[in-house]
């Protein structure tokens, strides 16, 4: 038997952990042969799906969610007109709700499965092409051939986590990227409304020793950055510890955790304090910084206490804290979120990720969405559209905001600048993006550069007293000295002054020298050191006087 796995991806940076958690679960079966065909959504579905027919499989396999359903779709419904004779099985999060309308809609497809595969899809495997015993499958859904009679087989839960073998053994593992992903938890205390692991309970946990062999594993291949996929990791103070101390062992790698800020016990605080330096990139979920928003989204914690662990985790030294918003929230209004931005940005949040909520297939925020008063997309990604408190015009404002704090927040170079002016000034957000707006940028990519240039332009025009604030940051990304917001610098027969106080670096002749002078609205001179053997750009000494 064999079987072809379509590994469609968004891009090739992503990888999917779905085949070789699967393929280890039964990788010494010698029956079967696995193969896969990998694509993105932006390649032709005919190439993808003529892939797939010179390896003529019996089974085609595939994970559905969100980016690529889709193209998916496009591509299996090719391979079936090719392959009429093959079976299609698919899984993933789209199927968590109710699959009947997706199966009599798409006929080419065969059977789809409902939640986790690892158990299930092994016990498939052994009657696949004896459809009268189908109806044992845990989690499996389907359309009867004779009679056209839909069949639910419930949800499919792993119940044993820790015995599964683990996917970085499975010779499809894909140790190509520069990240991997690290699964040590499944499902989530938590019950937000809008997720797919909202109330999935029980939290299957894996034992620390076992993690750690994992984690050898990463490690001997060469990688050094670890997505946790744990949904809130300091759920449980004590395993949340242990993990920490098992990652001091690994002081080279870096490890991307999920938290939940108003969980932070004391001793956890003191515990993430005394992290190595850059050993911690932490997500801190918050989705909104409303009382009655939460409420109504079913997230444990009180606010409170999520603001006030998000003020310690992003005071950190240590480690980057970012925090995100969800738009489109019921009862959450577009002022809310431009407030919430701000508050973000006082707490110095390393980036403010801005989303749209989408009403995902088995979560409680779909199923009730009329009740809750929000109207959304019926196909991929679902999104919102409007809901009570905010306009299908608000929506997109809110989306455009995001676009904004892309570009220049969650931007190493701009970020300071940026930071300053949203909390100092009420208005800039408004202004700001009013202005991006009217230029036709805001849904444009734009270089560091061009981004500098308006930024700048913007700051003269309208907050002057800033205009020396985003020279700087101008020269200390390394951009040309040549443009308009370097207009003030002075580069010619500069020398040092007799007295100037060194903010970084170390003074040498060999430097090329340019002076910021002062001006109204900030007096300070500025001095900036160039290495002129190097083709490095940015300065490497920084005076004032």
């Amino acid at each position: 038997m064999k079987i072809v796995w379509l590994d469609l991806n968004s891009s090739y940076a992503h990888s999917s952990l779905a085949l070789p958690a699967l393929q280890a679960q039964i990788a010494d079966n010698s029956d079967i042969r696995w193969e896969m065909v990998s694509a993105t959504i932006n390649e032709n579905p005919g190439m993808t799906a003529g892939e797939i027919f010179r390896r003529k499989p019996d089974i085609i396999a595939a994970t559905c969610w969100l980016f690529n359903h889709e193209v998916l779709q496009h591509v299996l419904s090719r391979a079936k007109a090719l392959l009429p004779e093959c079976c299609i099985a698919l899984g993933g999060p789209e199927f968590l709700g109710d699959n009947e309308d997706f199966l009599r809609n798409n006929r080419f497809v065969d059977c789809v499965f409902r939640g986790e595969g690892e158990e299930v899809v092994p016990q498939w495997l052994s009657i696949w092409n004896q459809r009268e015993k189908w109806e044992g499958i845990k989690g499996l859904c389907y359309l009867d051939k004779t009679n056209g009679v839909y069949h639910d087989n419930g949800l499919a839960r792993v119940m044993k986590f820790d015995t599964l073998v683990s996917p970085e053994t499975s010779e499809f593992f894909n140790w190509s990227k520069p990240f991997v992903q690290l699964e040590t938890t499944r499902g989530c205390f938590n019950t937000c409304a809008f997720c797919v692991s909202g109330g999935e309970k029980p939290v299957r946990t894996l034992p620390i020793e076992t993690i750690r062999q994992r984690i050898d594993i990463i490690y001997r291949h060469g990688i050094r950055n670890i997505r946790v996929l744990d949904r809130t990791f300091n759920y449980n103070s004590r395993h949340a510890k242990a993990l920490l101390d098992l990652f001091k062992e690994y002081p080279d790698i870096r490890f991307h955790l999920e938290i939940h800020p108003a969980l932070l016990t004391e001793e956890l605080k003191a515990e993430l304090k005394a992290m190595p330096e850059g050993l911690l990139h932490l997500e801190a979920g918050i989705q909104s910084l409303r009382e009655d928003v939460l409420t109504t989204s079913r997230r444990m914690g009180k606010l409170s206490d999520a603001l006030e662990g998000l003020k310690f985790l992003c005071s950190l030294p240590n480690m980057e804290t970012h925090a995100d918003l969800i738009a489109g929230l019921p009862l959450y209004r577009l002022e809310d979120i431009f407030h919430d931005v701000r508050t973000l940005a006082g707490y110095k949040a390393g980036e403010i990720q801005l989303e749209s909520l989408k009403l995902l297939p088995g979560t409680e925020m779909r199923r009730r969405a009329q009740e809750l008063g929000i109207s959304y997309s019926p196909l991929p990604p679902y999104e919102v559209l409007q809901t009570r408190e905010i306009s299908p015009d608000e929506l997109q404002t809110a989306r455009q905001l995001s676009r904004l704090l892309d570009g220049y927040y969650n931007t190493s170079v701009w970020q300071d600048i940026t930071r300053r002016l949203i909390i100092e000034e009420d208005d800039f957000l408004h202004r700001f993006l009013d202005h991006l707006i009217r230029l036709g940028v805001i849904d444009q990519p734009m270089s560091q550069e061009r981004r500098g240039v308006i930024l700048y332009e913007f700051c003269k025009e309208f907050y002057p007293k800033y205009e020396t604030e985003a020279t700087l940051a101008w020269i200390e990304a390394g951009m040309s000295l040549k443009k308009q917001p370097a207009a003030r610098i002075r580069t010619k027969h500069v020398v040092p002054p007799e007295h100037w106080n060194i903010v970084y670096g170390e003074y040498h002749e060999g430097l090329r020298l340019c002076l910021l002078p002062g001006n109204e609205t900030d007096p300070t001179n500025y001095w900036f050191g160039f290495e002129t053997e190097s083709q490095y750009l940015r300065p490497v000494l920084k005076a004032i006087n």
